[in-house]
């Protein structure tokens, strides 16, 4: 007899070791703050579909916009719809928005508006009596930081950031957490006084990505990985983030922060953990969490900061067959800014396992293409039982995470070229998801929220992560404050300015072409 069909839409309460069926979140709704902004248009609404799509929301699942705007309900659902239609990553399907508009509601009002978040603390009870949403909320902050204090207090007064019994309530923060150590810890305490810390959810969303989450399964699932992952065979990491764009319309936001703050003190110290960090004895948050601190407590600085580090900014040249401006020439940008668009750092992690392996970090915007990838490069071979000629075009061994665009792993070696001579040749082979996978990788912001949902925290850095980040990052930021003079500046198209690849020929080493 043929057994009965099970689906993800019929089994909320399957047993969550069973891994042959995604988790459902359990009743629960979604409050929105920022939702005029482009996250919450472009990422965040669009996952919140892909997710009710894929049936991974509860039926009653509920979603409220917060915002200083004279909305009904109605028109709220609009932008939802509008947004979802341009940027969902999975098909639309009207019977699928008919459910979802159906939990749909909006709050207007200013952060500092008692009325507004009382009316709030309304609507969410009203969700929970109407649509079975169990009193458990989870408030997304898509906002700058400086507000929130205001909302975090606002939401202690209107009693809404304390669950009845047997129900929860959590706290979203989005990037960036705190400008420097000092500001870190005051956002953490405003945000401690109100949520405990377990409710608290830091969203770093490259950390939600497929391919990194796939350093910990190349890694730890593989033998052929991990015996050499260490400083007896590798000779250096290359960890890279670079853009093909310019700051778009962020001139508010980038400038006075650079791409040290924006990217170095979060998405690149993280991936860097990942990488560096040894075998957790569970994959659970508190062992994840426990192993990337150990690495980013381990941090050496270079001795030299100005030989050790290198900072630029973009100016006028081609991209893409486009002739584009240099930041300074960027509106909203200030006259003469100082802002680095580039910046790169060496990093030694003095652990067993690593000591004397150099990290490279770099990130900058208006490079030679978009890629964020982690390259981890071998020492060459101590004995070569071949002619110099025979492996003159031959490089080191690599093993490369292509965290974006084309999402992957790429294995570097060597190889005899075909022919009657003996010659050995760089080679790759490639894994791509793409290739790979009949189903395509959810979006980052897709796992992250259902992460949220479901109270699962390993993607999520805790304060002492963000601490120990900003310990390393800030004698950086403060010795380019003394050192003073303008970042170097490089053009648009290329791959940065001549300090960054002086900082590598030091070590005798180059940049990888990505």
């Amino acid at each position: 007899m043929t057994p009965a069909r099970v689906t993800a839409d019929h089994n909320p309460l399957r047993d969550p070791r069973d891994k042959r069926l995604p988790r459902i979140a359990g009743p629960c709704s979604m409050v929105m703050f920022g939702v005029t902004g482009d996250l919450a248009r472009k990422k965040l609404m669009p996952a919140v579909y892909d997710l009710a799509n894929r049936g991974l929301l509860p039926p009653g699942f509920s979603l409220v916009g917060f915002a200083r705007r004279d909305w009904e309900d109605q028109d709220f659902g609009k932008i939802v719809y509008e947004s979802v239609k341009e940027h969902a990553r999975t098909p639309f399907r009207e019977d699928v928005w008919r459910t979802l508009a159906e939990g749909i509601r909006f709050v207007p009002g200013a952060f500092d508006d008692d009325a507004a978040f009382d009316l709030l603390a309304a609507t969410v009870a009203d969700l929970e009596e109407q649509r079975g949403t169990g009193g458990n909320v989870a408030f997304y902050l898509s906002i700058p930081p400086g507000s929130f204090a205001t909302v975090c207090q606002q939401l202690e007064r209107s009693g809404l950031s304390t669950p009845s019994e047997g129900s929860w309530r959590r706290v979203v923060i989005e990037k960036p957490f705190g400008h420097d150590l000092e500001s870190a810890r005051e956002l953490n305490d405003i945000v401690g006084s109100v949520f405990p810390a377990d409710a608290v959810f830091r969203i770093d969303h490259y950390l939600g990505k497929e391919t990194v989450q796939n350093i910990l399964a190349v890694r730890f699932a593989n033998m052929m990985f991990e015996p050499v992952w260490n400083n007896r065979y590798v000779d250096h990491v290359q960890i890279t983030m670079a853009e093909d764009i310019g700051i778009g319309g962020r001139a508010g936001y980038y400038d006075g922060i650079g791409a040290a703050r924006d990217v170095i003190q979060n998405h690149l110290l993280q991936l860097m953990a990942l990488t560096a960090m040894e075998e957790p004895v569970s994959f659970d948050a508190h062992h994840l969490r426990l192993e990337k601190e150990k690495v980013l407590s381990a941090v050496r600085l270079p001795e030299d900061l100005s030989t050790g580090t290198a900072r630029g900014q973009y100016a006028a040249g081609w991209q893409g067959g486009e002739e584009v401006v240099g930041y300074l020439e960027e509106d909203g940008v200030a006259a003469g800014s100082g802002t680095e668009t580039y910046a790169a750092v060496r990093l030694d992690v003095d652990t067993r396992r690593w000591a004397g392996v150099p990290f490279y970090l770099r990130t900058g915007k208006r490079l030679g293409k978009r890629v964020t990838e982690i390259a981890v490069v071998f020492r060459r071979a101590p004995h070569l039982p071949f002619t110099d000629t025979a492996t003159e075009e031959l490089g080191q061994n690599a093993v490369v995470i292509r965290v974006q665009p084309d999402e992957g792993v790429t294995l570097r070696f060597g190889a005899k070229v075909p022919g009657a001579q003996m010659e050995v040749r760089d080679v790759s082979m490639d894994f791509g998801y793409g290739r790979s996978f009949t189903e395509s990788s959810p979006e980052a912001y897709e796992r992250l929220i259902l992460d949220v949902l479901l109270g699962e925290p390993p993607l999520f850095p805790r304060h002492e992560e963000v601490e120990l980040s900003w310990r390393i990052l800030d004698p950086i930021e403060e010795h380019w404050g003394r050192r003073g003079g303008d970042p170097d500046q490089y053009e648009a198209g290329t791959w940065g300015p001549p300090s960054a690849d002086e900082l590598m020929r030091r070590d005798g080493r180059e940049w990888r072409l990505p």
